[in-house]
């Protein structure tokens, strides 16, 4: 029983922070190392396979559109040029981190690191909301090329647990000139092959941590992170675009502050 409630509560951590600019990995990885739930082998392997409940979340909200994308490829100019986009702005992460996947989480794992990160990216986070940015884009299918591929730059630093992939992606969009709604919007965007490929990559190097006596388990966190993420991803968008990021980069200050705290202290 208390496996079960630990699953579905890295489900629910997962599910809530995966598309927000808060850090899913960071925060899963505070919760394995402060609360235990198998720090190696099957615990790894549980953060990785509830991940995909989060995609498919991502991916029912916009099948349509995706669907109108793929078959738009050979007709329409416009889904051309965005799914180029996309792939333009995938390709430095996937680069990097299929090179660097072994020292990623040999050496940047690490509960110092990732409350380091916290701290750090809510002052930018706070910074950002403060700027008086002149935005010049409002479609998320509709920034330049060059803008697509310093987003996907910008991006790389997310593979620091605590970082953010959304935050990242989200604070480089409006810095290089796209309006609150459309930077998250595009984060959702580039999420879709990032997580994916990553997905896929780390479910191959842990494979055979997965048993069958788990399964349980990972169905509960799976179950669980879709119906969180299924929530975040219909309501982010509106709420940023009125509300900006202010909730979620003090968020990250207080975690990041209290796991220190808790660090100093020895747990």
């Amino acid at each position: 029983m208390d496996d079960i409630i630990k699953a579905a509560v890295l489900g629910i951590v997962e599910g809530l922070t995966e598309y927000v600019p808060v850090s899913s990995t960071g925060h899963l990885l505070l919760m394995q190392h402060f609360f235990g739930f198998g720090d190696e082998g099957f615990g790894n392997t549980f953060a990785v396979l509830i991940q995909f409940g989060a995609i498919l979340a991502l991916l029912s909200i916009y099948f349509t559109r995706l669907w109108h994308l793929v078959i738009g490829m050979f007709t329409d100019s416009h889904a051309r040029y965005f799914i180029i986009g996309v792939l333009i702005a995938f390709l430095p992460a996937a680069i990097i981190g299929a090179a660097a996947h072994t020292l990623i989480k040999s050496v940047l794992f690490n509960p110092w690191i990732v409350c380091f990160s916290l701290i750090v990216g809510g002052g930018v986070l706070l910074l950002i909301d403060q700027l008086d940015l002149k935005p010049r884009y409002t479609d998320a299918t509709a920034f330049t090329l060059p803008m697509y591929l310093g987003i996907g730059i910008c991006q790389c630093a997310a593979m620091i647990p605590g970082v953010s992939r959304s935050g990242a992606t989200i604070v480089a969009a409006m810095l290089l000139g796209a309006d609150r709604r459309s930077a998250a919007e595009f984060s959702f965007w580039l999420a879709m092959p990032t997580m994916a490929g990553a997905f896929a990559y780390d479910l191959y190097k842990s494979h055979g941590q997965m048993s069958p006596d788990n399964a349980i388990l990972i169905a509960i966190g799976f179950a669980v992170s879709f119906v969180a993420a299924w929530v975040v991803v219909k309501t982010f968008l509106d709420y940023v675009s009125s509300h900006g990021f202010a909730l979620f980069a003090w968020w990250r200050v207080i975690v990041g502050s209290l796991g220190l705290i808790a660090l100093a202290l020895g747990h």
